[in-house]
């Protein structure tokens, strides 16, 4: 008989049995995980909770991986070091795709699993999230030193902060490049509190604001939106070209308004083409994150501040299932 001892060890698929025996917000904090004869050795991240919640994640790690038959042992080791805020750019290279519909959604999606995330909205000329997150009318205060402001709690879990907090409803702004720079980083710099990730709606095109944030605040990675139709292709593309010469990866890109399905018949039609992204996708050999299709529901919801990502319904699902992919990649850098 072969000594188990002497059997190849299989990185990977150990790291897929581990995670999955594991909770999102677990999931989010595990730096390695590995199984060594019999032993799970498990490193994670607790830099931010205090010594009863160092404890409970200790149990709730143990009690998991005891339960599964290839574990005889588990030995955990908790890093006292904070986690670092990471940024994640949403973009497209045209505009009315869809992008900030995805944003919210994404961050709500996210949210619901465990995540503690914020929304920036970087189109500093039209902002939308405030009306898509419900924070519209508010104004976000600033830190005792004056310093900072303080990001905006939104009804789903998700923080925000946007130039449509701050500037008259209605108001035209007439900034140039710079002060549109300086604007994104008065955003991102703001007080966040106990957020570990943030999600920046950029504005169309490869302007100023994008430029801005590729040189004071370079994004960990990038998802690019775009409808199937040949015209937003080609301008996601150059999007896309962008954060690469940012050297900035690019997660993948989604296929917005994939689809139209008839309230009253039910018949499903593709008014801007179909199936483009992901063959688009695939020829840039980019990841295909997933499509989400274009209905009145969620038309009707963002209109009244409530993303469909917040509810259990069929439209909730295109989102749930890329925000599932976004945090493969962010746990583990693969999707």
């Amino acid at each position: 008989m072969n000594n188990p001892a002497d059997t190849p060890r299989q990185p990977h698929a150990e790291e897929a049995l581990i995670r999955a025996a594991l909770s999102p917000e677990i999931n989010h904090r595990l730096r390695s995980a590995r199984i060594v004869a019999g032993r799970a050795v498990i490193v994670a991240e607790a830099g931010d909770l205090p010594d009863e919640g160092r404890k409970a994640l200790e149990a709730e790690i143990t009690a998991a991986l005891s339960a599964l038959p290839e574990i005889a042992e588990v030995r955990i080791a908790l890093t006292g070091e904070r986690r670092r805020r990471r940024l994640i750019a949403v973009g497209s290279g045209k505009g009315g795709v869809g992008k900030s519909t995805l944003t919210t959604n994404l961050a709500v999606a996210l949210a619901r699993m465990g995540r503690r995330v914020g929304v920036i909205d970087g189109d500093i000329y039209g902002p939308s999230q405030p009306k898509l997150l419900k924070t519209e009318g508010q104004k976000p205060a600033a830190t005792p030193d004056g310093s900072q402001l303080v990001a905006i709690d939104s009804p789903y879990g998700v923080k925000v902060l946007s130039m449509g907090h701050i500037v008259a409803p209605g108001k035209a702004l007439a900034w140039r490049g710079p002060m549109t720079g300086k604007a994104l980083s008065q955003l991102v710099e703001a007080d966040w509190g106990e957020t570990d990730l943030l999600l920046v709606d950029l504005p169309p095109g490869t302007g100023d604001v994008q430029l801005s944030m590729l040189s004071a605040h370079k994004p960990d990675g990038a998802v690019l939106v775009s409808t199937p139709q040949d015209l937003a292709l080609i301008d996601a593309a150059r999007a896309g070209q962008l954060f690469e010469q940012g050297e900035v990866p690019i997660i993948g890109l989604v296929e917005n308004m994939a689809g139209y399905a008839c309230p009253h018949c039910g018949e499903v039609s593709d008014p801007f083409g179909s199936g483009g992204v992901e063959k688009f996708a695939a020829a840039l050999e980019i990841p295909f994150l997933g499509r989400v299709p274009l209905t009145l529901a969620t038309r009707i919801a963002g209109d009244k501040g409530q993303p469909p990502a917040a509810g259990d319904d069929e439209t909730a699902e295109p989102f749930r299932a890329i925000a599932e992919k976004l945090g493969r990649w962010l746990d583990t850098g693969k999707l």
